[in-house]
């Protein structure tokens, strides 16, 4: 029997590591109570429109897992028995595909992922083939549920992923260039750098132009998750308890949505995707367009040195070169010229990404906000500069 959608169900939402401060707060803004921050993401508690909610409106998280169990694991037999004892009824039925997602660490005695993932993948469909009289096929690559296990010394948790494909996937990139950011990076930089909303944004080096994008996405009050199918669309559940719920959220958020997409371009602060390609503009002009911003967006080709002080106050948020995009001996250059620029900038604010030493050490002030994050394997700081009034 299909467990009640207005049940209690604990999850973990997961997100980039070092930005669980940032996804906190907006949960805490969704009026999720009692969030609990943990490596790599947030547990909270409550019914599944909450975490419905979250995958539509989040704009950090990376993925929102339903747990359905924690067991201790000494061996693979009792792996397979702590699976199959979970009523899996109630999530899948004979005609859904399945795949298992399994992350091991420090076990004793299992040490292949994918050996765990596949014990799982039998306990769950054993499980449903005594209990319906068939079995669900397996999808690895496209399945309507998808299953994590984590194992993690002799201790496993068992959970359901809501999102299907990562959240960071919005849906409106449609144009690339080198070294995009994550969405979802993009947006955290934005909270955890205060870039506040309703004062001027530059970027200047906005390549496929995700962080415009991001900003001008909250700016204009237009959720993340309505540009993108999730997975839970696909579950048995969905088809009676979940539609009408999910049917009213995405309805709320369209409306807002479709409120903000119709004010006038001057109507919010101003939004500026700047670079020195022409190619890159371009590429950030499609994406805007299919995120449904992008005359809100002022797209300009220029170098760093020409920005001018267009507002008593307003703005840098950008993700500058590391030195991976460049030769070495053109990171100074490229980092002294963007410091020489910013300095003509009085009262305005500096958020950058760096990967590289050499762009603090030219900088001319020290920074208010330094905060450690991940641009994939790469340890970068997140940066905020004030600077002072002539």
């Amino acid at each position: 029997m299909p467990p009640p959608a207005a049940s209690t169900f604990r999850f973990f939402v997961t997100c980039a590591k070092g930005t669980e401060g940032a996804l906190r707060r907006e949960l805490v803004q969704r009026r999720i109570g009692g969030p609990r921050g943990d490596s790599g993401g947030v547990w909270f508690e409550g019914p599944l429109a909450m975490a419905l909610d979250v995958c539509l409106h989040s704009r950090v998280a990376m993925r929102v897992l339903l747990q359905l169990g924690t067991f201790r694991v000494d061996d693979a037999d009792s792996l397979y028995q702590g699976v199959r004892a979970i009523d899996w009824s109630g999530w899948l039925d004979a005609g859904t595909t399945l795949a298992v997602h399994a992350t091991v660490r420090d076990s004793p005695t299992l040490r292949h992922s994918g050996y765990a993932a596949l014990k799982v993948k039998d306990a769950v469909v054993d499980a449903l083939r005594d209990k319906l009289g068939s079995r669900p096929d397996v999808a690895p690559k496209d399945p309507d549920v998808s299953i994590v296990l984590h194992l993690a010394g002799v201790q496993a948790g068992l959970f359901l992923d809501l999102a299907g494909e990562a959240l960071h996937r919005r849906g409106y990139r449609v144009a690339m260039t080198d070294a995009p950011l994550k969405e979802t990076l993009a947006a955290a930089v934005l909270s955890l750098g205060r870039v506040a909303i309703d004062r001027p944004f530059v970027d200047p080096l906005g390549g496929s132009g995700t962080l415009a994008i991001e900003q001008a996405l909250a700016a204009r009050d237009i959720a993340p998750g309505l540009g993108r199918k999730f997975g839970f669309e696909r579950w048995p559940l969905f088809s009676g308890q979940l539609r009408p719920v999910w049917e009213r959220l995405r309805q709320e958020a369209e409306e807002r949505a479709a409120r903000g997409r119709a004010a006038a371009p001057g109507a919010a602060a101003p939004v500026v995707c700047r670079d020195a390609s022409s190619q890159a503009i371009e590429a950030a002009r499609r994406n805007a367009a299919a995120a449904g911003v992008e005359r809100h967006i002022t797209f300009e080709v220029g170098e760093v040195k020409g920005l001018e002080r267009r507002w008593p106050s307003a703005t840098i948020c950008t993700n500058p070169p590391y030195g991976e995009r460049l030769v070495e001996r053109e990171v100074t250059g490229v980092y002294r010229s963007m410091a020489s620029a910013f300095r003509r900038l009085s009262g305005w604010a500096v958020v950058m990404l760096s990967g590289n030493p050499l762009l603090a050490e030219e900088m001319p002030w020290k920074p208010v906000i330094t905060h450690r994050l991940f641009n994939g394997p790469l340890e970068v700081r997140l940066l905020r500069y004030e600077i002072p009034q002539n």
